[in-house]
């Protein structure tokens, strides 16, 4: 069993159920589900802050109370459809050319055909998700401020300086679910500690203001967090905070309307500095040992699974299960079976050269045709090999049943902010020699044939992000940020729901509200076009 550095299991921070089904979307809800356990009760314990402390970093893996089914946070939908890593994910990966899905859930076809709509229960589950972790992140802040510190008799020096760390990664933990919710969804609600903890219909705020609201709080936290690799592992760091200010910066044109790859590039280079190194094999990034076989020094942020520990339906359990079938070999991949669901199009297939040594592209092609007749035909479309449930050595993970993953999930990584330097270089800020040294760094490791500095301009970025991080929950974002994503300058088999790909409006950039939400708090505003 791999070990977890801060415990995941049997830490409730409310014991409570975020009540789908009854429209609670609104980010100050916290029902109750009568099994509550009040906030000074959990907090009377000093050691219960570094425990609810891991509670707000399960939330990104776990989904419920008791493990991968039964008393979820939330209701009204599959407990493993309503993970944090597989939602963020259907809508970052299904809705492009790096992915379609086989099943036939209720609406999550309409992803990739980008037809969804603002009852979609997928989308709802989400907004959900993020909601549910903003509340808890907010009472973790109420709870350790300075007066309910000394109110409970917490003098010791050692430990109040511990709980200024928790409480600056707990605010990086709610900065990064805001910044899902800008990329997303646009606008929302900005809710805080200092928000009533009454009942109360929270203001609308706008994506320009939610993006100020995170760069100020990054900018605010980042001091108080551990330096770079001296935390442990699976917890924010400072170079953390530079990589997601970073990103924040990188797409300001698309939240804000204004580009800001000059404040990015500092922020960049504090990352590429900060002592992470990249791992010599790209395919063992992505294993279940992946937490101790070098890849974790490349992990800048990753969230943990475990399982045993942290079982869920969701997460890298669907990651590992979801993209295998037809005639795949379920044992090489350390489960008990294939979900037949996830493969990917030609275009992305096409992003690898016809004949290539590149270690990225490990497409499965044994009676998978290429194009896709029917997106419900699992062997229609390459399957891709990406993660697996076993370590180096084929060695299936710690749950013998074959269910639930091992591997850990990556948020940031060094290689990505490789790319993002070379990006910045290309759009004229940054040193385009250091680029073409990173990205060929990275085309090096993956057995591709290195470029020239005159070989990068901004669709071969695009591209080269593609193949070196596809299927991590980007994809989205980059074509956005590209002008790929809506409209007709880049078509994918299916886009728009036609076969060879078609133009789709630009208003479906973001998601829309859910129409739960707008029900529940009429102070919100709807996403145009929607």
């Amino acid at each position: 069993m791999k070990k977890i550095q801060i415990k995941l299991i049997g830490i409730s921070l409310f014991m409570m159920t975020m009540l789908f089904s009854s429209c609670t979307d609104d980010l100050n809800q916290s029902p109750d589900n009568g099994d509550s356990v009040s906030s000074d009760e959990l907090f009377s314990d000093p050691a219960s802050y570094k425990q609810n402390l891991a509670k707000l970093y399960a939330g990104f893996a776990t989904t419920g109370q008791q493990g991968p089914a039964g008393s979820p946070d939330i209701s009204g939908i599959d407990e493993g459809t309503s993970q944090y890593i597989r939602g963020f994910w259907m809508m970052q990966e299904l809705t492009t050319d790096e992915a379609v899905i086989a099943w036939n859930d209720g609406t999550i076809k309409d992803f990739h055909s980008q037809t969804w709509s603002s009852s979609d229960t997928f989308i709802a589950a989400t907004f959900a998700r993020f909601s549910f972790q903003i509340v808890n992140c907010n009472e973790f802040l109420r709870q350790t401020t300075d007066a309910k510190l000394a109110g409970r008799g917490v003098t010791d020096a050692s430990l109040l300086a511990e709980i200024k760390t928790y409480r600056a990664e707990a605010r990086f933990l709610r900065a990064m679910t805001y910044w899902h919710l800008v990329d997303t969804f646009g606008g929302g609600s900005i809710v805080t500690e200092d928000s009533p903890t009454t009942f109360y219909y929270p203001d609308y705020a706008t994506r320009a203001e939610i993006y100020k609201f995170i760069d100020e709080e990054l900018t605010a936290l980042t001091p108080e967090l551990k330096a770079p690799r001296s935390n442990e592992q699976y917890r924010i760091d400072q170079a953390a905070a530079w990589m997601l200010q970073a990103k924040l910066y990188m797409n300001a044109k698309v939240y804000i309307g204004t580009d800001n790859y000059t404040a990015a590039l500092p922020l960049i280079e504090k990352v590429i500095s900060s002592g992470y190194t990249i791992h010599n094999n790209y395919n063992q990034l992505f294993l279940a040992d992946n937490n101790k076989n070098g890849a974790q020094n490349e992990f800048i942020f990753a969230i943990a699974f475990d399982g045993i520990n942290t079982q869920t339906y969701g997460g890298t359990t669907f990651l590992v299960h979801a993209p295998v079938g037809g005639s795949m070999p379920i044992a090489e991949f350390g489960i008990s079976g294939g979900w037949g669901g996830i493969r990917t199009t030609s275009a992305f297939v096409n992003k690898f050269d016809a004949v290539t040594t590149d270690t990225r592209g490990k497409f499965y092609t044994n009676g998978q045709a290429k194009e896709i007749a029917d997106i419900g035909t699992f062997t229609d479309g390459y399957a891709i090999q990406k993660f697996k449930n076993v370590d180096v050595n084929g060695v299936q993970g710690s749950d013998k049943t074959g269910t639930f993953a091992d591997t850990d999930f990556p948020i940031f990584r060094l290689a990505d902010a490789y790319l993002m330097y070379a990006e910045c270089a290309v759009r004229g800020v940054g040193n385009l020699g250091t680029a073409t040294t990173y990205v060929n760094a990275l085309r090096t490791r993956a057995n591709a044939t290195t470029v020239s500095q005159g070989d990068l301009t901004l669709n071969f970025i695009l591209d080269e992000r593609g193949r070196e991080l596809h299927w991590e929950g980007h994809r989205r974002t980059d074509l956005i940020r590209f002008g790929k994503f809506t409209g007709g300058s880049y078509l994918w088999p299916w886009k728009g729901n036609v076969a060879s790909g078609t133009s789709t409006q630009t208003f479906r950039d973001i998601f829309p509200i859910p129409a739960g939400a707008l029900g529940s708090n009429q102070k919100l505003k709807q996403n145009p076009g929607y």
